[in-house]
């Protein structure tokens, strides 16, 4: 039997990327996947290519009330929500001094506000029930600082790794909240950095000499939503080819 089988995963942001690597992982574990996208016509596409067991659902985590009603409606369509990813997340490259309000706002929306809200509505399904996994994907940025002009990004993605600790307490003893901690990925949010120049400083920083690719990540999450993880809560694993040890 797959190690996920009977399981329902929602993944944010997941029609691309990271998020679309993730949902194919633990659809090949045996899980039900909900790819939640704000272009659902990508999520849609990338459904149907997974085949079976997989919907795409309309999501943009800036929306609160959404969040709330993409929990209620994979739940009436499944009977349940067993694992959720917060994917989602915008990467738009700003120095400080050209940051304006509505820009910093919008990223915190999605990146920081977006896990919140859609955490706190699956968590409210999961406790009663005494059984989830929430798997927060945070970035190796919010622990440095970030080498670009991405200093809302960071900030936010410091916060994710917060959240999943005050997550972790919020859902325990009935289930569990960790994290993903990505190093430079390539994937849609790296290529619109357009900046050849910065990615070969970046390969030439990690150990392992290439940047990470959206698959390295799938492996990890389905370990962290599987039985093998029941003990493990709070805790964020760095996924970035030795860019950063501890």
């Amino acid at each position: 039997m797959s190690q996920l089988s009977g399981r329902t995963a929602l993944i944010s942001g997941a029609a691309r990327g990271i998020g679309l690597a993730i949902a194919d992982a633990l659809h090949a574990a045996g899980a039900n996947v909900i790819i939640a996208d704000i272009d659902l016509a990508a999520a849609r596409e990338s459904a149907g290519q997974l085949g079976p067991r997989a919907l795409a659902l309309p999501l943009d985590v800036a929306d609160v009330a959404r969040c709330h009603r993409v929990v209620e409606e994979v739940v009436a369509e499944t009977g349940q929500l067993d694992i959720l990813v917060n994917n989602a997340g915008i990467c738009p490259i700003h120095p400080i001094d050209e940051v304006d309000a509505a820009l910093f706002d919008r990223i915190v929306a999605v990146n920081l506000r977006g896990v919140f809200f859609l955490s706190r509505a699956a968590a409210q399904h999961m406790r009663p029930r005494r059984c989830g996994r929430i798997i927060n994907i945070s970035s190796i940025g919010g622990r440095t600082g970030g080498k670009a002009g991405i200093p809302v990004y960071v900030a936010t993605k410091a916060g994710v790794f917060a959240l999943t600790k005050t997550f972790a307490n919020y859902l325990a003893p009935h289930g569990t909240v960790n994290c993903i901690a990505p190093g430079p990925t390539e994937s849609a949010l790296t290529d619109a950095w357009d900046d050849p120049q910065l990615m070969a400083q970046l390969r030439e920083e990690i150990p392992l000499k290439r940047l990470g690719v959206p698959a390295d990540y799938g492996g990890v999450a389905v370990f962290l939503a599987s039985a093998a993880a029941d003990f493990i809560t709070g805790a964020t694993i760095d996924v970035n080819g030795g860019m950063r040890m501890d």
